[in-house]
């Protein structure tokens, strides 16, 4: 994580560098095109891409431990790990099986909603291998 962050800083540092010298060299040409112009706007546009690559990395590293975390969360939750400790409401212990069916379930939603074919109405879980199981009140209603 250290790492990512140094990378951003880097690149940020750059980028508002090279920012200050396209804002020199217009003053110092009096706001003409010269080469020396060109160039300070060249390198900002490299360094403001480079910036945006940073950040863009920085995100997905950011988004990777939301899902990680929350992963986390959502099995000790479900497995009961949590429950009991103080300050926590946790909720009663299920099995693995069910942890599997219930994630299945969700994948498949996800991406029949990236398909688009969850947005007909009514549209039911059609893979057969993530089906719901009746036994459990909850899914009875779906």
């Amino acid at each position: 994580m250290d790492n990512i962050v140094d990378a951003l800083n880097s690149a940020y540092q750059d980028f508002v560098s090279a920012a200050a010298s396209v804002l020199e060299s217009r003053e110092i040409s009096g706001g003409q095109v010269t080469a020396a112009t060109d160039a300070a706007l060249e390198n900002f546009k490299q360094r403001w891409e480079l910036f945006r690559v940073a950040c863009d990395q920085a995100e997905e590293f950011v988004e990777s431990v939301k899902q990680r975390i929350g992963s986390e969360c959502l099995v000790d939750e479900a497995t009961g790990s949590v429950v009991g400790k103080p300050g926590t409401m946790g909720l009663p212990p299920i099995s693995a099986v069910r942890l599997e069916q219930m994630s299945k379930a969700v994948r498949w939603l996800v991406i029949e909603l990236q398909q688009g074919s969850g947005s007909s109405g009514g549209s039911t879980l059609s893979h057969p291998s993530a089906p719901f199981d009746t036994r459990f009140h909850e899914d009875a209603a779906q």
